[in-house]
């Protein structure tokens, strides 16, 4: 049996409200959970003080049996001083794709024939003027 400390969903649609669960791994999101230690209102400012309510002995009583919770819990935990949270580091997240590489080498490619042949009339339209 593997407990997590997770996030269930509530709420209306398009506005959320979230419960802080234990759950069985293989519970669904929304589904059955052992207990609710807290609750999560992304609609409120970020520095609001009722935007995340956690039940802190209850979070550490599910942490000192082996519970795992998900990342965004664990930012929770992190903040409340239950636990250490290592922050992630993927550069390549950031990195635009191979299709989005392709369309601006592509846009280069046509600019600078643009601006060449720009330059190239510019050229020869003076030695027309003179031979005329």
């Amino acid at each position: 049996m593997s407990v997590k400390i997770r996030l269930a969903r509530g709420g209306a649609k398009k506005r959320p409200y979230y419960y802080i669960v234990a759950a069985h791994s293989t519970s669904p999101r929304d589904g059955r959970y052992i207990e609710q230690v807290g609750t999560f209102n992304p609609m409120l400012k970020k520095d609001d003080e009722n935007r995340v309510n956690l039940n802190l002995d209850r979070c550490k009583h599910w942490l000192s049996v082996g519970a795992q919770p998900t990342d965004r819990v664990a930012r929770f935990l992190d903040a409340a001083g239950l636990m250490k949270r290592n922050p992630r580091n993927n550069p390549n997240k950031a990195k635009p794709g191979k299709k989005r590489l392709e369309r601006e080498a592509a846009e280069a490619e046509k600019a600078k024939e643009a601006a060449e042949a720009a330059a190239a009339p510019a050229e020869e339209a003076p030695a027309e003027d003179s031979a005329a």
